[in-house]
């Protein structure tokens, strides 16, 4: 009962978190493009159109954490759980997306530069990196968990990070009148967040496409399955993850002739080791003895 209290309470933080770091998006995406349009900042509007992008990603995280949690039915028999993966997948893409358009718009910028008011981009920028870096203080715990609310988490720290590189770009236009480090931080603050991107989407997609879990060696669970006692092969192994948190496993276990009710303890021994060693918490095993089918381990 504790535990799921505690897991509860920790959705319910979530949840309040990101709508407190929802509205600070789009007060700072406000600022930012009316600051961007009158200084003539490009990479102010950037960070706008990162902030703006954070709102929605920020919604998109928020339905799909409601939508996870929807019970299981006879049509979703694993109910929505995937839900919050999709949510990854969708605002890392968009990330992508709006980090592409910014390199062009950069490229184009830097060959055709545009005077630029760095005092009003240093103050805009300034309250935008306050902004992100609460959002991103907000969301920090409750990413180590989760893809979804970690792509909303790379979200706002990408804006904290672009804020900054503005800030800087801002002191040097004031100061030294370099105008085409705009453009040229445009690309590096874009550059950062295909990086960092790259890393969720391709997480996200190995849960889709049900790949076996990083870390988890097929061949180190087949020698261990097979010292337990009764055993004699394990075949037709499947193993993947359904979301964060849920690994499945299932595979046909070969042992000696016995009765059906023996298979307990060897079932109870095998989801035990799977567990502690692998964090493995759903596991279907099918028992056979002398089954004429191919022994491959998968």
């Amino acid at each position: 009962m504790s535990h799921n209290h505690s897991h509860n309470s920790s959705n319910e933080t979530s949840e309040k978190n990101l709508f407190i770091t929802m509205a600070l998006n789009f007060f700072i995406t406000v600022a930012e493009v009316i600051g961007g349009i009158i200084s003539g900042s490009l990479s102010l509007i950037s960070d706008a159109l990162h902030n703006f992008s954070d709102g929605f990603a920020i919604i998109i995280t928020y339905i799909a954490m409601r939508l996870s949690k929807k019970p299981k039915t006879l049509k979703y028999t694993f109910g929505l759980k995937r839900a919050e993966i999709i949510a990854a997948i969708i605002n890392a893409s968009t990330l992508i997306i709006i980090s592409f358009f910014l390199i062009k718009e950069a490229v184009e910028r830097f060959y055709n530069p545009s005077p630029i008011t760095g005092s009003l981009m240093l103050i805009v920028a300034a309250l935008g990196l306050i902004a992100n870096v609460v959002g991103t203080l907000l969301l920090k715990k409750g990413s180590e968990g989760n893809l979804n609310i970690r792509a909303a988490y790379f979200h706002l720290l990408s804006d904290a990070v672009s804020s900054l590189a503005v800030i800087i770009g801002a002191v040097f236009i004031i100061f030294y009148k370099i105008y085409w480090i705009d453009p040229v931080l445009t690309i590096l603050i874009s550059l950062y967040i295909l990086k960092e991107t790259y890393e969720i989407v391709k997480e996200s997609l190995d849960i889709v496409m049900m790949s076996s879990p990083e870390g988890i060696d097929l061949d180190a669970i087949k020698n261990i399955v097979e010292l337990i006692p009764g055993v004699k092969n394990i075949h037709h192994v499947h193993l993947w993850k359904m979301n964060d948190n849920d690994t499945h496993f299932e595979a046909h276990i070969e042992v000696e002739d016995m009765a059906v009710s023996e298979t307990s303890e060897i079932q109870r021994k095998i989801e035990q080791s799977l567990h502690d060693k692998y964090e493995i918490n759903h596991t279907t095993l099918q028992f056979e003895c002398d089954k004429c089918d191919p022994k491959t381990i998968i």
